[in-house]
């Protein structure tokens, strides 16, 4: 195992301790409120929860591990079959497991923005929808490639979900300032950004690639996310 598929396979560790961690706070929450109580803090008046903080701290170590790891396979020559299996295996893990996380109410997160689950619901079924078909492709010797909408989708989870974990910091000053209802919060607006460019992407890597479902072998291009 190279050193680029070793930092892959340490994202998924890490992104599956972090979830193990928060389901046993959650079942410990359930238990006794008053065990997990100090978790509730918040940083000064910045609307932040401590716990929240920390698990976007994690999710932007994982996230840097992505482009590092990519980066040494490409830059070493080190591009392998088991590197690009487990890699969009990471990816997915991380990002859609907290989505799926914030959709949720916390018991030791105080006063914490949580999205709306049928855009959750939108955002990880475009994705199954989306690997489904690359799996396809794949087993024709097909490769599809990644449309701007897909590129701008992955940045803008990168940027949305560390903003929901701070709920909303900084534009939540302004937001609170002014006492906006929750749909009309600045974060909001990310969330739904995020929602639509994760939708349209989907569609597109659908009827771009919709022969896909049923002509034989062709190759399209290198693959991305």
């Amino acid at each position: 195992m190279n050193t680029p598929t070793k930092i892959t396979v340490s994202r998924i560790i890490l992104v599956a301790v972090m979830l193990i961690t928060l389901a046993t706070l959650d079942i410990i929450g359930a238990v006794d409120g008053t065990l997990i109580a100090p978790l509730r803090t918040m940083l000064g008046n910045s609307h932040i929860n401590v716990t929240a903080f920390v698990i976007c701290i994690v999710f932007i170590i994982a996230a840097s591990t992505d482009a590092l790891d990519g980066y040494l396979a490409r830059k070493n020559n080190q591009v392998t079959d088991l590197g690009k299996f487990l890699d969009p295996i990471a990816d997915k893990l991380l990002v859609n497991s907290l989505l799926i996380f914030l959709c949720f109410e916390h018991s030791y997160i105080k006063n914490g923005y949580t999205i709306n689950y049928w855009f959750v619901l939108l955002m990880v079924a475009r994705d199954i929808i989306v690997d489904a078909l690359r799996f396809i492709a794949a087993s024709k010797n097909v490769v599809i490639s990644a449309n701007i909408f897909g590129k701008a989708k992955t940045v803008a989870q990168m940027i949305t979900i560390p903003l929901v974990l701070l709920n909303g910091w900084p534009f939540s000053y302004f937001d609170y300032t002014n006492q906006w209802p929750k749909e009309l919060r600045i974060v909001s607006f990310f969330v739904y950004i995020t929602t639509i460019l994760s939708v349209v992407s989907g569609i597109i890597y659908v009827v771009q690639n919709r022969k896909v479902l049923t002509n034989g072998s062709k190759k399209v291009s290198k693959s991305s996310k």
